[in-house]
């Protein structure tokens, strides 16, 4: 019994620690505005980026500029964060 309490913990604190690393770029509804489709694959032109980019409230800014400035965090956003 007391391995199966020990496994579910684990189980319990990897699923709830996960959702606590994701970020302001892991997130969909940020990223969305700046893809043309929705499997977010092709980046919008540079003047609808930026158009989304100044409709975006300055706290998500904040929090994307900061995540592209992490090398770790940025490598999967590579094209978003040289924009």
């Amino acid at each position: 019994m007391n391995i199966k309490a020990i496994c579910l913990g684990a189980f319990a604190l990897s699923v709830l620690g996960g959702v606590a690393f994701a970020g302001a770029l892991d997130e969909p509804s940020n990223m969305q505005p700046f893809y043309t489709d929705a499997g977010m694959k092709t980046m919008k032109p540079k003047a609808e980026f930026k158009a989304a980019w100044d409709a975006m409230a300055k706290d998500k800014q904040d929090a994307m500029m900061k995540e592209c400035q992490d090398a770790a965090m940025s490598k999967p956003y590579a094209e978003f964060c040289a924009n």
